[in-house]
């Protein structure tokens, strides 16, 4: 199970929990980024076991570059989707999705589930 974990979430409240959760996991948690640019930057340091990701973030981007870095890296990652047409397409659309909202323990077997 991973020990460090990204978080990419545009949303403050979300991003927190997702913290919290992963504190009482005894996670090191990256971030939260809440763009594309931030979380390249913090992938690019490394470090990172596994990553979080929002489908959408704000100002219309969506995760999708970040999840190439992360694939292109080998980082294993999930995708967070709160439903509302918040589907994920293209090349990483076979990648898990957590719903929100989640709990701590759809969280922890999420995470499980990737190694």
């Amino acid at each position: 199970m991973p020990a460090t974990v990204l978080i990419v979430e545009d949303e403050p409240l979300i991003a927190m929990m997702l913290e919290d959760f992963l504190g009482e996991m005894g996670k090191t948690v990256i971030g939260p980024a809440d763009s594309c640019a931030q979380a390249l930057a913090l992938i690019a340091k490394g470090g990172i076991d596994a990553a979080i990701l929002d489908v959408n973030l704000r100002g219309g981007e969506t995760s999708d570059p970040i999840a190439d870095a992360l694939a292109a890296a080998g980082i294993p990652f999930l995708f967070a989707s709160g439903g509302s047409g918040d589907g994920v397409e293209g090349p990483h659309s076979n990648r898990p999705v957590l719903a929100k909202p989640f709990t701590m323990e759809a969280v922890a077997k999420a995470l499980e589930a990737l190694g």
